[in-house]
């Protein structure tokens, strides 16, 4: 039997870190598999990722959620199988999906337990707006309170309290900074949510709270794929965001590699109150980094990546439905990307 550990919890909350902190912690030889759609988790240190890249890791067809999991199983044989899902996802459709294969394989998968992880610091924002996030909080085995170091008593509080008036029963834990939290907490909690098919009617719509889009810039042109000068008004890369089809006159074969405190400069400039999550790649002068932003903090961590030399930025950037491109255009322009 493989049991299988699924992370919630809104865009930025810190779902992907807690995950990393917990591999120093298991077992010598215990082998532990992540399932999500995010290439970046090529980057870590598990036994194997295994990725879906068409969407929601929630939305994905049920056939398609199914055979990555049978994979799993029948390639690495792992002690745990964590499922990290996309920010402004509820799981209860995978939940579903994972009991299903619970019946069909006569128990060689077993939902151990759904961890919805809170941003504390933008958790009272977020929640007045978002019904996924107040969805994620409500139907949970363990809630994972993270970034509650950055408030002063009386809003953590506060944070608390939002968090008992959804789920008074649900256990929450304190996440210990990037030390994260200890895997015997979390593991092998035996989840009893989602085992009777009358719990469907808790499924929601999420796609209509977050808008994302794709922020880019390449020592080639961006859907031409040569270097070229632009000039006048047939520049096709250029009409992805000038719908007048005027040229911002950006020279492709001429791309500046920025220095980190430029690139960190047009971020500062970012309203976090309409994105809210940007991550990805860029490129400075001193090698290609990933960029992980959430509320206004971030992190830059050097990679080695052969496979993207012509990377200059490729980001991700999530937020406020008709209003991320608004809050994103000046970053974009300070950068000379484009949205793709």
């Amino acid at each position: 039997m493989i049991p299988i550990t699924v992370f919630t919890g809104y865009l930025g909350a810190g779902k992907t870190t807690i995950i990393l902190s917990l591999l120093p912690k298991l077992p010598k030889g215990y082998k532990a598999v992540l399932l999500k759609n995010d290439k970046l988790a090529k980057q870590s240190n598990l036994a194997a990722v295994n990725e879906i890249l068409n969407g929601c890791m929630c939305c994905v067809l049920v056939g398609q959620m199914k055979n990555a999991l049978l994979d799993i199983r029948d390639n690495f044989r792992p002690d745990r199988i964590i499922i990290e899902c996309s920010g402004s996802a509820f799981p209860a459709t995978l939940a579903f999906q994972i009991r299903e294969l619970e019946r069909e394989t006569d128990g060689h998968f077993k939902l151990d337990a759904i961890i919805t992880v809170i941003d504390a610091e933008n958790f009272t924002g977020y929640e007045d707006t978002s019904p996924t996030a107040r969805m994620q909080a409500s139907y949970s085995d363990l809630i994972l309170i993270n970034k509650w170091e950055y408030l002063e008593e009386r809003a953590l509080d506060l944070v608390l309290d939002h968090l008992n008036t959804l789920n008074d029963e649900t256990p929450k834990i304190r996440c210990n900074g990037r030390d994260g939290v200890d895997p015997n907490l979390i593991f092998g909690i035996d989840s009893k949510l989602f085992k009777d098919r009358s719990d469907e009617s808790v499924v929601v719509d999420h796609h209509d709270e977050v808008q994302t889009i794709t922020i880019f810039k390449d020592t080639r042109c961006a859907l031409s794929g040569a270097p070229h000068n632009h000039e006048g008004s047939d520049c096709r890369c250029c009409s992805v965001t000038e719908p007048s089809g005027k040229c911002p006159r950006m020279d492709c074969s001429r791309v500046t590699l920025w220095k980190r405190p430029s690139f960190v400069s047009a971020l500062g400039g970012v309203s976090k109150d309409s994105c809210w999550r940007i991550k990805g790649l860029v490129r400075f002068r001193g090698g290609l980094h990933i960029l992980n932003w959430a509320f206004g903090r971030y992190d830059l961590t050097k990679v080695d990546v052969s496979d993207m030399d012509g990377t200059v930025i490729r980001l991700t950037a999530m937020g406020e439905r008709d209003e991320v491109k608004k809050a994103m255009r000046r970053f974009c322009d300070e950068l000379q990307a484009i949205v793709v």
